[in-house]
């Protein structure tokens, strides 16, 4: 995460921005596979159900996005607090650029306004900033639970 951010410092357009973001998100949650095979093949003798793997990998992944959380409004209140005003101009601009009409560049100029005002609150951070992490580790930890369940032979 701090790396991307580290690219976007130098792109006040934030291009590459939703592609890094998810793949480092992918990368990072890939670790639910590699924690609930290891805990399958070292402890429960290479077995487990779906139940029991989905809730190991929703509890990795309940983790790993509190520490994306964390790590966020570390960032962004120390190091860019002005995130908001920057990001919702590279919205305007991109729109202007796309060709928008008046009347989307207005509906838009006032969703970014309240987006802008809502990320006055921390709680609205950290909510918005768990919406966009945890999702991606939910749906993780379902497919490797899917993959990885094994029932013994009876």
């Amino acid at each position: 995460m701090v790396i991307s951010f580290r690219i976007y410092d130098n792109n006040p357009n934030y291009e590459p921005g939703m592609l890094v973001g998810y793949a480092s998100m992918i990368a990072a949650f890939s670790m639910i596979f590699v924690g609930i095979k290891n805990y399958r093949d070292k402890f429960l003798d290479g077995y487990i159900t779906f139940g029991k793997a989905f809730k190991m990998g929703l509890w990795i992944a309940l983790i790993a996005s509190t520490m994306y959380v964390v790590t966020w409004l570390i960032y962004y209140y120390f190091f860019i607090p002005d995130f908001m005003e920057k990001y919702s101009q590279m919205v305007m601009n991109n729109l202007t650029k796309d060709g928008a009409t008046a009347t989307e560049i207005a509906a838009k100029t006032k969703e970014m306004k309240i987006y802008g005002e809502m990320y006055k609150n921390p709680l609205f951070v950290i909510l918005l900033t768990y919406s966009e992490v945890f999702p991606v580790g939910l749906v993780i930890a379902l497919v490797t639970a899917a993959i990885l369940k094994r029932k013994p032979n009876s």
